[in-house]
């Protein structure tokens, strides 16, 4: 069983560690240490729910609908071009008394932010419900099988959290609007790129 929970966690931390725009957003709101805890848990819910449905199963469900994963690549490719235009605006204005301030959006407005950001990538669903519900399948006793889903639950919990508030290391090199204005530049970049790479 203890194989089986490792092999779970280092399948589910190799897959969230990729960057992206749910991991962009964690890391923006640790900087800012502004609903970190909430955004984290969020975070790690939403995978602990998807992990489950594709230990499940569930990855079988969404073959049937083959028309699902273009649906959520358009969605998704939407959502992630107008967040990398809103960073980018942010960084050509250059206004970051809120940030050097440690201000951030409201509670509510952060965490639909990033349930967009889980909800309506794609990849979660491919990575979650596909490739670790794939790898789920070679566990044929439930035991194995349940051991597997908690270590792939765990990962996301320890890789959530310490992005979150491990983002504080970086607050000394966060303390000038140049260094923000390069966040928010960057983080456009990868925006821009995923939504480029949802269409192709």
């Amino acid at each position: 069983m203890f194989t089986a929970a490792l092999t779970g966690f280092a399948t589910a931390f190799a897959l969230i560690l990729a960057i992206g725009a749910q991991n962009a957003f964690v890391l923006r709101q640790g900087l800012l240490r502004a609903h970190v805890f909430w955004l984290c848990l969020l975070c790690a819910v939403s995978d602990a729910v998807l992990i489950t449905a594709g230990v499940l199963g569930f990855g079988a469900i969404v073959a049937l609908y083959p028309q699902f994963p273009q649906i959520m690549a358009w969605g998704g490719a939407a959502f992630l071009a107008v967040y990398g235009a809103l960073r980018f605006l942010a960084a050509w204005k250059g206004q970051y008394d809120m940030q050097l301030a440690g201000q951030s959006a409201g509670l509510w407005a952060t965490l639909a932010t990033g349930a967009a950001f889980t909800w309506l990538n794609p990849h979660v669903y491919l990575d979650t419900l596909g490739l670790v519900g794939a790898i789920s399948t070679q566990y044929a006793d439930i035991m194995q099988k349940t051991a597997f889903g908690i270590g792939a639950v765990t990962a996301s919990f320890v890789f959530f959290f310490s992005l979150g508030y491990g983002a504080r290391l970086l607050g000394p090199v966060m303390q000038s609007a140049r260094a923000w204005r390069r966040l928010d530049v960057l983080i456009g970049i990868v925006m821009w790129a995923l939504a480029l790479k949802l269409l192709s």
